[in-house]
């Protein structure tokens, strides 16, 4: 005698609408990070261009300045001040400085403990402003361009997308628009008021610095000196 056999008893509608939300948001965050690490290898070796922020301050202004130049047509201590000023130890963590870390949390002080690799995620692939949302993309692609991209080339880029004034972006443009020079010619003094300006370089001037702004650079000067003879300069130099 054969078996009857009954259609399968679908499962209630709302149990399938978390099932069919569950895959949907899974194939969503597996497409957008291969499409983020996708987009970060290529950048190992093509220059990511302008900004959003670049062209965010270019329809406000009009127009600005930017020219893209290796990092071998950058004196190198200018690569070196620039990292003592923003994060001495870059050569010894993968994106995130988990002693500067914890020291922000212990004391209970607001400012960040943003590394350079960080920084140069936020200027590159999302844009500026205080939220959540920016704060955990950030933490997203951070280790993404750790892995893909050398030390060095991390270097090249923030100092090729950095703002050093109003309208004025990357080290090349700064070193015209302050110095009148080009990047491979600036001077240890001139390098260190230049890292002197970040973060807040609407509001200083490396061609008439304050008297805060000599020391700072005067300090980055000591620090550039120092991670030269520690080896924590080694990992973006030749």
């Amino acid at each position: 005698m054969a078996k009857s056999t009954k259609p399968a008893k679908r499962a209630p509608w709302h149990v399938r609408l978390r099932r069919w939300f569950r895959r949907w948001t899974l194939w969503f965050l597996v497409t957008s990070l291969l499409v983020v690490a996708g987009v970060v290898a290529a950048h190992r070796v093509l220059d990511p261009g302008v900004t959003l922020y670049m062209k965010q301050e270019r329809h406000r202004l009009g127009t600005i300045r930017h020219e893209w130049v290796d990092i071998e047509r950058i004196a190198p201590v200018m690569a070196r001040a620039v990292v003592a000023a923003e994060d001495a130890n870059f050569c010894r963590h993968w994106g995130f400085d988990m002693r500067a870390i914890r020291k922000v949390v212990e004391s209970g002080e607001t400012r960040g403990a943003s590394t350079l690799s960080q920084q140069t995620v936020k200027n590159v692939y999302l844009w500026h402003g205080r939220s959540y949302l920016r704060k955990a993309l950030e933490a997203t692609i951070t280790p993404v361009i750790e892995a893909f991209w050398t030390k060095r080339r991390i270097v090249e880029v923030y100092l090729n997308i950095a703002e050093f004034d109003e309208g004025v972006f990357g080290i090349e443009a700064a070193a015209q628009h302050y110095f009148d020079r080009s990047a491979a010619e600036l001077s240890a003094v001139q390098s260190a008021r230049l890292a002197a300006l970040l973060p807040s370089p609407k509001t200083r001037s490396a061609s008439q610095p304050s008297a805060r702004l000599r020391n700072r650079a005067a300090q980055i000067m000591d620090g550039a000196a120092t991670i030269r003879r520690d080896g924590r300069a080694a990992c973006f130099e030749d």
